[in-house]
């Protein structure tokens, strides 16, 4: 049966004090709205149509990659009239399961059982159990422990409030019979709006089964209402995705010190030191051992890499055995070939630099191919920009190259050739050769260092 997912995603999030809409807000680097997303396109559903509303445009437009049916709820009438804008898009043969925008850690094998027990002719429910209910819809059952209605928590009577098992909001239903109960919600309560939950008690009006699944623990299941709960979160996703990899076998020398925004994937023997972030899709091979404050962004590190401390790596492929840092910056397109070294202060751009080279001080290096066994000494550039275009710097293998200089591409350094230090090199120069390009050295004498006016 095919399934339809609706995200109800329209909240203004009051309580976070931001300008930003509830479910942009930020975990692990990403909206807390594209968390639900990933796993919406997890289970393979049919279509995903997401209600938003607070913050206009802003929440399609920051998601605008995701293929989703966006659709507006002008008027914030309650999670039923929500559900209600996304049904003119759904078919009466499909499963339709509710999700929440701001709920961003709900785990897949939790929805594939809520699914099945949908799919066998049921209102399947999710529930969880709380020592400390309050604030929450509660779960009312009969005497055979068979679920009747929800109470919410303004609604319910004193004895409704002592139940802990609590509406989680998420539910999974044949569209037909939804589609049928939500033509029946009214709005006769304290907050005058159409209350989702109000088709459980329609459903066992009706005879029709309704399944509760008991969710696992709080917090697949904790919505975020303000930035104490958005840290609980954080804090929640940092210790799964670290507890996943040390059960890997990776050694990180303090898990709550490491942050994984995206996907890390890590060889044998792999050494992950403090205040490390993994942003996006990373590969570490086997044996890299990562130093602390460095970050590496949507990057590849084959076996062997050591990265010192506080280094940023972002789109780029490194070689086996290279070292990096410390305080370098490799940008978007550079390639390391193996053994390859960055060292102190260097900037590296949209380059290649070959096997067994290295670059070890206070250097920029940007749209250049470095050849194999290149010496480039502190504080050379390649000057690749002219204001307008870019250029090409070669610099072929077994070069070696002085300390402060400057390469004005376009230009090539050929095979073998020496530049001397301080050099200012516009023109090619050729294999095997000493090149030298300095001013001449002029001295003035007489000349006196200006001095500072004696105070009055």
């Amino acid at each position: 049966m095919p399934v339809d997912i609706v995200i109800l995603a329209a909240g203004q999030g009051t309580r976070m004090k931001s300008e930003l809409p509830k479910v942009l807000q930020p975990l692990a680097g990403r909206p807390m709205l594209e968390h639900v997303l990933e796993r919406s396109a997890d289970l393979g559903a049919e279509a995903v149509h997401v209600v938003y509303g607070y913050g206009g445009h802003q929440v399609p437009k920051a998601l605008a990659d995701w293929p989703v049916e966006w659709i507006l709820q002008e008027e914030q009438l309650g999670t039923g009239h929500a559900v209600i804008q996304a049904m003119p898009g759904i078919a009466d043969d499909s499963l339709v399961l509710v999700l929440y925008g701001d709920v961003p850690l709900i785990r897949e094998a939790t929805l594939t059982e809520l699914l099945e027990k949908a799919g066998s002719g049921s209102l399947a429910l999710l529930s969880v159990t709380l020592s400390d209910p309050t604030g929450y819809g509660r779960i009312i059952r009969d005497d055979r422990g068979q679920p009747q209605k929800i109470v919410e928590q303004q609604e319910a009577n004193e004895t409704e409030l002592t139940v802990c098992e609590v509406n989680t909001g998420i539910l999974a239903c044949p569209a037909a019979q939804l589609r049928n109960w939500l033509t029946k919600l009214g709005h006769d309560n304290s907050q005058g709006e159409f209350y989702l939950t109000d088709v459980i008690a329609m459903a066992v009006a009706d005879q029709y089964p309704v399944d509760v699944l008991i969710a696992s623990g709080e917090i697949e299941v904790m919505g975020v209402n303000d930035k104490r709960q958005l840290a609980e979160l954080e804090s929640a996703n940092r210790a799964e995705k670290t507890a996943g990899l040390m059960r890997d076998g990776v050694t990180l020398l303090d898990p709550a010190r490491v942050d994984v925004r995206g996907k890390l994937s890590c060889g044998r023997d792999v050494v992950i030191d403090i205040n490390a972030v993994f942003e996006g899709d990373v590969e570490l091979g086997d044996g890299v051992n990562i130093g602390p404050n460095v970050i590496v962004r949507n990057s590849k590190l084959a076996a062997g890499c050591t990265v010192h401390a506080n280094t940023v790596i972002e789109d780029a492929e490194i070689g086996e055995s290279c070292e990096l840092g410390p305080f370098a910056r490799v940008r978007p397109g550079t390639v390391l070939g193996a053994s390859a070294k960055l060292g102190n202060f260097v900037e590296v751009k949209k380059s290649y630099i070959g096997k067994g080279s290295k670059v070890n001080h206070l250097s920029y290096i940007g749209d250049t191919e470095i050849g194999e066994r290149v010496n480039v000494g502190a504080g050379t550039i390649t000057c690749n920009y002219d204001g307008a275009n870019k250029f090409k710097t070669t610099i072929e293998d077994d070069v070696f190259i002085g300390s402060g200089v400057e390469l004005i591409a376009p230009v090539t350094v050929e095979k073998g050739a020496t530049i001397g230090a301080g050099s200012t090199i516009s023109k090619n120069a050729p294999a095997n050769e000493l090149t030298v390009a300095r001013s001449e050295q002029t001295i003035v004498k007489g000349w006196e260092r200006p001095r500072k006016k004696a105070k009055e």
